[in-house]
């Protein structure tokens, strides 16, 4: 399924790290905070200013974000999960992060 964000929402999925682990002790899934490094997947057209003007948004698809920990509505779309957030819930951009391998 494809999915287009309107206006300043932006899909989101988020980079799963590594098995956290404490000296010997596995921390379980749950126990886990989220990920707060998400790949953009597909962007909104802008925001519209008072004017009725479209801004574009700063970030594009592929960029590696920065969210905060309760940014976002989690949304499900063919058994995978993403996020929608608002472009201002982003954080900033990571440059120079190596792209993850997508399961």
């Amino acid at each position: 399924m494809k999915v287009r964000p309107l206006r300043d929402r932006i899909l989101v999925r988020r980079i799963e790290e590594g098995e956290a682990r404490i000296g010997n002790i596995v921390i379980p899934d749950t126990a886990k905070e989220k990920p707060q490094l998400a790949t953009v997947m597909a962007v909104g057209s802008g925001r519209i200013t008072d004017e009725g003007k479209t801004v574009p948004l700063d970030v594009k698809v592929g960029d590696q974000a920065l969210l905060g920990k309760y940014a976002g509505t989690e949304v499900t779309l063919d058994g995978q999960e993403y996020l929608i957030v608002r472009e201002d819930e982003i954080l900033g951009v990571a440059e120079g992060v190596p792209e993850p391998a997508m399961a």
